[in-house]
């Protein structure tokens, strides 16, 4: 297989919080692998604006040990390292005040893509937006990258999309979610619309229900304070799942561009069922005899933030009429997966003895820790003794099926930014969309607060609170293993 990388058009990617965490841990290594690549052209530019006082020598060397910490082992050792910190340039900058903002519009050049990164809290939004056009640094082709959380509810997200549409049109605002980045969740819409085989089966005569998890063993240790005021609710319902959702339940676009895939998600949205209150299961997780509670971990002993989530909704189309979709995630469980499972329905008449092991078909896509897609089927085991039926998957683990070039896969956030400097929206939220999921989210959330309601407590390593549980199964089905 021949790995096909084609280099963007030369840019200037500015980075706002280019000293922070995110920037670190994530989009300076990512760059840098795009870089290796050869996807980054030599004039390209990344300019890291912060409050610190570096330099451009010191935020280059501050990069490297980045690189070192978060990439790759071998990343420190590769002979591009330095090509790479070339590229890298750096202003001491007062977001809310005038103090480099002159030295920025002096750096930027305009005659390339610019790209401005906003890498910090929300809060500071309005105040870049505002001198990038006062200063006139961004030119009317410039993007802006803007991270989540979008707001906190309907209300601060119409506020946001107030404040930055105030600054700039909506085709230029990127709003990031790097699920979306992932490769199989990019396979998905392949997947769907690209062969045969499911599209005639993707419908509620075929499809039983469908299954959403994204799982996690980390807990809310030191990001405490930010977690506490959001919750798994805001933090992962009303974003990741959201977006996983509307690319499994959306309709087919009539053309594979932005806008015409960002209309049928809005439709997904829109049409979500609103969640009665026992549909819906929050959980917090406890402490164990050698590791904190989420109240400990939040600093709060009298928290009612939740740290699971689990909801069953429904879509109220002609599609998906009576398919339930069950949708969890929480922190501290048993395994890191995230898995999106279609299950489709029994069949109709077996033809086998009764006492034969008959299973549904699923068709199950990973999205981490190990990205691919099986399908599980039924097949004749094989030998003599009669029809004695088995289930295998059907196996594209990705790392297998692409062999030495999956090592070339960019990781979400690489790709992201790489659709940001060739001006490719698909994969982001439109300003519709954002506000469509907090309304559908705000009643949830407001009805948890109106009765005081109490998360419901689970034990560390496992798969969340009971009530959970009875969720599906009193439905007659169960959840999928978390493994």
């Amino acid at each position: 297989m021949v790995s096909r990388v084609i280099p963007v058009d030369p840019f200037d990617l500015i980075i706002f919080g280019g000293t922070g965490d995110l920037a670190r841990r994530k989009i300076l290594p990512g760059l840098f692998r795009r870089f290796c690549s050869g996807q980054m052209p030599p004039n390209a530019r990344i300019i890291g604006a912060a409050r610190a006082n570096l330099g451009q020598a010191g935020y280059q060397e501050m990069i490297r040990a980045a690189i070192a910490e978060f990439g790759a082992p071998t990343d420190v050792e590769n002979a591009q390292l330095g090509a790479f910190l070339a590229q890298l340039n750096y202003v001491a900058i007062d977001i809310r005040g005038d103090g480099g903002w002159a030295e920025l519009a002096a750096m930027v050049r305009k005659n390339l893509v610019n790209a401005y990164y906003f890498s910090v809290g929300p809060g500071l939004f309005g105040d870049i937006a505002s001198r990038l056009n006062t200063w006139g640094i961004a030119t009317p082709e410039a993007r802006i990258v803007v991270e989540k959380p979008f707001g906190r509810d309907l209300e601060s997200a119409k506020s946001l999309n107030a404040i930055l549409s105030a600054q700039f049109d909506e085709n230029q605002i990127y709003r990031i979610d790097h699920y979306l980045g992932k490769e199989t969740v990019q396979n998905l819409m392949a997947v769907r619309f690209g062969n045969l085989l499911f599209e005639p089966l993707w419908n509620a005569q075929y499809i039983d229900h469908i299954q959403i998890t994204v799982a996690e063993i980390v807990g809310v240790g030191g990001r405490g304070a930010y977690y506490d005021k959001s919750g798994a609710m805001r933090d992962m319902v009303q974003n990741h799942l959201m977006q996983l959702l509307c690319l499994i339940a959306m309709e087919p676009p009539s053309h594979f561009d932005p806008d015409a895939v960002r209309d049928e998600k809005l439709k997904v949205i829109r049409s979500l069922a609103k969640v009665e209150p026992h549909h819906v299961v929050r959980g917090q997780y406890d402490a164990t005899a050698t590791m904190p509670s989420y109240r400990d971990d939040a600093e709060n002993p009298r928290s009612f933030t939740e740290s699971y989530v689990a909801i069953k909704t429904h879509i109220e189309n002609w599609r998906w009429a009576g398919v339930p979709f069950y949708l969890r995630t929480g922190k501290k469980l048993k395994a890191r997966t995230s898995e999106i499972a279609i299950v489709f329905k029994k069949l109709p008449h077996s033809i086998f003895e009764k006492s034969s092991d008959e299973k549904q078909n699923v068709l199950s896509i990973q999205l981490q820790p190990n990205e691919g897609m099986t399908l599980d089927v039924t097949i004749k085991e094989p030998g003599p003794g009669g029809m004695r039926l088995i289930h295998v998957p059907l196996d594209m683990t990705f790392a297998d099926a692409l062999g030495e070039h999956s090592e070339d896969t960019p990781d979400a956030y690489e790709r992201l930014i790489m659709d940001v400097i060739r001006g490719d929206q698909t994969l982001f939220m439109r300003g519709d969309e954002v506000e469509a999921a907090w309304k559908w989210t705000d009643p949830i959330i407001n009805a948890w607060e109106n009765r005081n309601d109490v998360p419901k407590i689970y034990d560390v390593g496992s798969v969340g609170p009971e009530d959970a549980m009875a969720l599906i199964h009193r439905d007659g089905r169960r959840w999928r293993e978390v493994k």
